[in-house]
């Protein structure tokens, strides 16, 4: 399982897209992303995100997000990617 950092802002976001990329390589089968950390974030952790998910698709890996906070959940839904995102959060891994 691959955690977020507690800050994901666009500051953060290169970064973390760099060392979730490698995570995701190393990943046998799916690749479980833990959001329960995130406590300051903005629009660039949907990006992230999606960029994560693109990546684990583009290798045959599944993508799922668990315990993603209230807020990005909401966040996710404002700009219409709740259905891409959050199909699987919440769910065990």
């Amino acid at each position: 399982m691959l955690l977020l950092p507690a800050t994901l802002t666009a500051h953060e976001a290169r970064d973390t897209v760099r060392m979730l990329t490698q995570a995701i390589k190393g990943q046998a089968e799916g690749v479980v992303v833990d959001a329960s950390s995130l406590m300051h974030f903005d629009s660039s952790a949907l990006s992230v995100l999606l960029e994560c998910q693109r990546q684990a698709q583009a290798w045959g890996k599944t993508f799922s997000l668990r315990e993603p906070p209230p807020k990005l959940t909401a966040l996710a839904k404002l700009y219409g990617v709740d259905a891409l995102l959050m199909r699987s959060a919440g769910a065990p891994a």
